[in-house]
This record gives C-alpha cells, structure tokens and sequence, in this order.
C-alpha cells in the first residue's frame, strides 16, 4: 500500500457507517485495515441495495481496500485470535454501545494488557458518560439532541432530515479519524497509546461554528430561517421557470452587486446586507420573481462569466459529470476482485509525496480468514479446529 499511513494496522470492529466511513478514510490514504465481523449477524450496509454480483454498492465503497475475516466474538476461540491479532495490529476502531466490548473480553484495558501502545477508539451516539451513554439512537437523534435539528428547514414545515449523515459522518467518521492521527503522533512522541471516546452527539454540537457563540454569549437561539446561511438572508436556492434550482450565495457586498446586476436588479443592492425580516423578505421575493422568470439553461448562460457566488442546484449523476468533479477525478474505478472494476467515489485527499490508493472494492464476509490466520502464524490444524470450534464464519 501507498499512502502517508502505510505504517498504521487497524482493527475494525464497526458497522453501519461512521466506523467504517471512518476507516474508508484511513484505508484509502495506506492503512492496512482488517475488519472483523459476526458470521451469523452481517452488516445491515451488506444488504442495502443495489448490488453488483451479490456485493451490495454501499458496503463495497465503505469497505474499499479493507480485508475481512468474520469471527464468533461469543466463542473462546474467536477471542483468542483477536488477542493474537492485536499484538500486531495497534488500533481498534468499534462501535458498540459502552460496556460491550468489556463483555466479551475485549475492551480497551484487556487488549491495553497485551499491546501496552494500543490506540483504541470508541464511536458511539452519547458517549461512554452520561444519562445517555446506553439510549439507541441514529444520526437524526444526535442532530435532534445537539440542537442542529432545530434550525435545519423552513418556517411553515418545521425542521426537517438532513440530506447526509452530518452527525455520523462529519461527527463519528471525522473525529475518529482525527482523534486516531492526533493519538498516533502523540504514541510516536512518547510510546504511549490511549483510549478515545467518541461521541456523535458531541461532535455535531461542536459544529455550530457561527451560532453557538452568539447563542453562548448574547442568548441568540438561531431558529428556522432565522440565520444568514440557513435561509433567514437571500442566500438560498431559488427555482426557476422549468422547475429547476439556483443557489445564490454570494453574501460579500461586491458579490450581492454583481449579482443583482445579472438579473436585472441592482436597486437590491443596497439592500442585500439587512437584517430586518421585512426587507429580506422583500429581497427574496424579488430575487424569486427574477429567476423564475427563465429556465436554468438562461441563468447558466447568464453567470457562466459572472463571478458572483451563484451555481445550479445539480443530482448526483449531473454533479458526478461537472467539469470541476471530473477534472478532481472524484469518480474512480476500483476492482471489484471478480476481474472487473466498479465506479465510486474517491477520496478527496492529495499529497504529493505518498498518493492515496485503492486496493479492492469492499469484499465477502470472511474472504480473508485464512490468509490472515496464517500470517499471525496459524497452522493449517489451527484453522481445522477454529472452524470446527465454530469460532471462524
């Protein structure tokens, strides 16, 4: 593997999609990453369609370039080849509500004894602390309780979804993998590993990066369209005389003007920076009669050479054939480990030194148990008995 983190052996013991998106992440710039799943309870991302030769689409992007063994976790003997494992593999990633992985002999302690460097992270909705440490949740929840919820849509619908998994995503996935790298340097510094404790709860409320210190120093509770960027200003999206959409964002007076220059508006301009709600409203309105004056082909033409903040509201497959995405090659294709290849997404990183890379698309449950078993110095009789134990999927 190429990459800056082809140093790094990760045990991945998550499901779903902030752990494994988390380590999709590690993988893709050099991680040696060996997921470890239950035989008899699959990934739900394994079932999610479509799928590509039995192999779900989604579970082969979050899982690229990760190897795979399935182990009964609930048999002696599959316990007794995570032990071996992590003395050499020294980062666990898991996600499991608290106290689950202590059960079964494998928490951060357990494993701390047998690799003193171990870095362990924990991903959960709350937390390993506090009233909410044991409640089920998903990422609507975290945003929900983390007070993002409150103010994400319109004020005659009320809050509404999300359209990606900020909390799991931007909160687990991210922080993880941030916490992971922030622990792997401090280990380098002093041979010391450590546990972290991530909650998705935290993280997203971390996240309110221009409303919180209002609301922390001068008790101003953002509300539904009650903030600059959440459609309280005239930076919103706009639908045009076919039904499609424009994004206007350009909140910097030099912008605003240009812009209200392009649709023919520029006794707006002065107008554009008013907190009132009587003026924006009015500022909206006759930004809604303009664009929906013309189809989006006429405001494309129109702002092709404007440079005033304003792009079209794309689908994935049109965002997927822009001109700035292609030129990123931010679709790429992966073998699929059955001699073919298959589109997905890339990772976003650059370097110009260690490139990232991309081994496979995400494999079979347990495609791997036996080459890794005979890494860590299994004998084929080892594996007879394994198998036979019921420890092997």
């Amino acid at each position: 593997m190429t990459g800056p983190l082809n140093s790094l052996k990760v045990l991945d013991f998550s499901t779903l999609l902030p752990g494994p998106f988390g380590t999709l992440i590690l993988a893709d710039m050099g991680a040696d990453v060996l997921r470890i799943e239950s035989p008899t309870r699959p990934d739900f991302v394994r079932l999610l369609p479509p799928s590509v030769n039995g192999v779900s689409a989604a579970h082969a992007y979050l899982n690229r370039s990760k190897r795979a063994m399935a182990l009964d976790l609930k048999q002696p003997e599959g316990i007794e080849i995570v032990h071996r494992l992590v003395r050499d593999y020294d980062i666990v990633v898991e996600q499991f509500r608290p106290g689950v992985m202590d059960k079964l002999g494998l928490g951060y302690e357990a494993l701390k004894a047998i690799n003193p460097g171990l870095i362990y992270c924990s991903i959960t909705g709350y937390g390993q602390t506090g009233p909410y440490r044991d409640r089920a949740g998903h990422d609507l929840n975290y945003l929900s309780i983390a007070g993002m919820t409150g103010y994400n849509g319109r004020r005659d619908s009320g809050p509404a979804p999300m359209a990606c998994q900020v909390a799991d995503v931007a909160g687990g996935s991210c922080h993880a993998v941030m916490a992971i790298l922030a622990a792997v340097i401090h280990r380098q510094q002093t041979g010391e590993g450590q546990y972290l404790d991530i909650s998705m709860t935290d993280a997203a409320f971390s996240l309110h990066a221009l409303t919180a210190p209002g609301a922390l120093v001068a008790g101003e509770d953002p509300e539904l369209e009650g903030t600059k960027l959440n459609g309280g200003s005239f930076y919103d999206c706009y639908r045009t005389s076919d039904g499609r959409y424009l994004s206007v964002a350009g909140l910097e007076p030099q912008f605003f003007s240009r812009f209200c220059e392009a649709i023919q508006r520029p006794e707006l301009t002065a107008k554009g920076l008013s907190f009132s709600p009587q003026v924006v409203d009015e500022v909206k309105g006759a930004i809604a009669e303009a664009i929906g004056a013309h189809p989006l082909e006429h405001w494309l033409r129109v702002f092709a050479e404007v440079d005033c903040c304003v792009e079209p509201v794309l689908s994935f497959s049109e965002a997927r054939e822009h001109p700035q995405l292609k030129a990123r090659n931010m679709v790429v294709s992966v073998p699929d480990g059955r001699g073919g290849e298959q589109p997905q997404v890339a990772s976003p990183f650059r370097f110009s030194a260690t490139p990232v890379s991309y081994r496979f698309a995400g494999v079979g449950l347990g495609q791997h148990n036996e080459d890794v078993l005979r890494e860590q110095g299994f004998t084929d009789e080892d594996i007879v008995r394994l198998r036979e134990a019921g420890a092997l999927g």
